[in-house]
């Protein structure tokens, strides 16, 4: 399922192109990958109960296992189940190899500096990270603006959000007839800067465009204030009610 590929492909399962989690082989023999490789929770000889899938007692295991997990989500949301049990593979893993993983992502950082050189760019866009905090709770506020419905996996929603700002820009630009410019696909934007994963490339895009968006509304607003201050004061009448002084 694609929503899982990129986490399945992280942990490197061996089948993460396929993997149909409303198979229920499938999504059961993936629970008992993740515990016997990746999380390790429970001893070894804690684990039979849960590997034993084919038993018709395994829904209760796999519910007790959760618990002991502390997932906060109800087992029968398998969805949002497997994503956060993929999200937990993927912390235990990170937690284990920190000191490899942190000395790869400085590697390319230096990389990605000597790339950009001397840049303007906000330091908080050039160390986004797949799973950075800042990242997600970005996308999901941007979610509840553009009254997108709730997913567990961001990526979904950046690729939602992506369709909905460029159908908003295309409709814009059809119904804007005086105005001669094209609507920029979001993938000919130039980030000035390469993160490695295409997804946090085109999250930093859909920020940098809603901070541009957001000044040009601001100049419009300022624009406007100037104006209308412009028209008070170029009033010689007096009117007492406005606070005017003239003649």
């Amino acid at each position: 399922m694609s929503m899982f590929r990129r986490k399945l492909k992280a942990l490197g399962y061996h089948n993460p192109e396929t993997f149909q989690v409303n198979n229920e082989d499938e999504f059961r023999n993936l629970v008992v990958w993740l515990e016997d490789l990746k999380i390790r929770y429970y001893r070894i000889e804690e684990r039979e109960e849960l590997r034993d899938t084919k038993k018709n007692e395994w829904t209760k295991t796999f519910k007790k296992y959760l618990d002991d997990l502390q997932c906060p989500l109800d087992f029968s949301q398998k969805l949002s189940v497997v994503d956060w049990l993929l999200s937990h593979a993927v912390r235990v893993e990170y937690a284990e190899n920190a000191e490899m993983y942190n000395a790869v992502g400085q590697t390319v950082k230096k990389e990605e500096v000597e790339l950009v050189g001397e840049s303007s760019l906000d330091d908080s866009l050039i160390n986004l990270t797949v799973d950075n905090p800042d990242l997600k709770a970005g996308v999901a506020s941007l979610s509840r603006l553009l009254s997108l419905p709730e997913h567990p996996d961001h990526f979904v929603l950046l690729q939602a959000i992506r369709s909905l700002i460029e159908g908003k820009l295309s409709s814009f630009a059809s119904k804007t007839k005086k105005k001669s410019a094209n609507v920029i696909p979001l993938h000919k934007v130039d980030l000035g800067f390469d993160t490695g994963d295409s997804a946090v490339n085109e999250a930093a895009k859909i920020i940098r465009l809603l901070h541009v968006t957001e000044l040009r509304d601001l100049q419009t607003r300022i624009n406007e204030a100037i104006v209308a201050v412009q028209a008070i004061t170029a009033n010689p009448k007096t009117d007492q009610s406005l606070g005017r002084i003239g003649v």
